[in-house]
């Protein structure tokens, strides 16, 4: 747990760096402008499709009782908005995760790498190819498991539990591998997922945790539709900021635990890479 406390430190320094928050520009613009034009074409025909279905099947009724079990009634007259902006909550999320994944970890991989671990050899144990395929199939598991807890997520304490297990598992996965894509072999790779897959998660749930806040942001805009564009602009900007701190963070903690599992395999003593970072 010493490297993770470690990685998160050096992470959140240079999240906050210049060179990171001009590279957060990147994502984030490709972001706004996909879903400004999602928002624009899908939102209102999502809405009115959920609108009439809680009216043929009774859902304000159902919905109501529930709402006025929780103490919450005053929710039900933006349920249908607050539904719809909740199943593309999600959608968002990830829309986030992979713009970072694909746009802004390829230079955070090669800066960390040539800057704090310029002897640590390349093996390219997966090609870009492997990289997409293993994001891609993470993100349908993700998303079934998602759509699975959305009625449990209607209970508070629930919800507040499930979604930020479900982006730490869906970060660490994909944020990890993408981390050792270039240096690790295919060995190696399963040697750290075993024997660190706690630190892993740990950091990934620490990302879910932080992604409560965009995803809060996002869901407001519902109460001040006026400023919705504002409220979505804000929340991928922050989704963006989060998953590329996130990256850092596995990157460093990926490369220091590659470096020393290299010592240990070796005999080598290999210098500790992370206090130089300081500098």
């Amino acid at each position: 747990m010493r490297k993770v406390l470690k990685s998160y430190g050096r992470a959140f320094v240079m999240q906050f760096s210049l060179r990171m928050v001009l590279l957060s520009l990147l994502p984030s613009l490709v972001a706004l402008g996909l879903w400004a034009v999602l928002l624009y074409f899908s939102l209102q025909p999502v809405i009115d499709f959920l609108q009439q279905n809680f009216v043929n099947t009774s859902g304000y009724q159902h919905v109501g009782n529930v709402l006025t079990f929780l103490g919450l009634i005053a929710l039900k007259v933006f349920i249908v908005p607050l539904v719809a902006m909740w199943l593309l909550l999600p959608v968002m999320l990830i829309t986030a995760l992979l713009f970072v994944g694909g746009l802004a970890m390829p230079v955070i991989n090669r800066f960390i790498s040539r800057k704090y671990f310029p002897a640590l050899e390349k093996k390219h144990g997966a090609g870009w190819w492997k990289c997409t395929g293993f994001s891609v199939f993470s993100v349908l598991l993700f998303m079934f498991a998602w759509l699975c807890s959305l009625p449990l997520s209607l209970f508070l304490n629930f919800g507040l539990v499930i979604q930020p297990v479900l982006i730490g598992w869906i970060t660490y996965r994909v944020m990890s591998y993408d981390a050792l894509a270039s240096h690790a072999t295919v060995e190696e790779r399963k040697i750290i997922f075993t024997q660190h897959r706690w630190q892993l998660w740990f950091v990934g749930i620490v990302t879910g945790l932080l992604s409560t806040l965009p995803g809060m942001i996002w869901l407001g805009g519902v109460l001040w539709i006026v400023v919705l564009p504002v409220f979505a602009a804000l929340a991928i900007w922050l989704y963006v900021l989060v998953f590329m701190f996130s990256g850092i963070w596995f990157q460093l903690f990926c490369l220091d635990t590659l470096l020393h599992l290299r010592e240990a395999r070796t005999g080598q003593i290999v210098p500790d890479q992370l206090p130089e970072m300081a500098s």
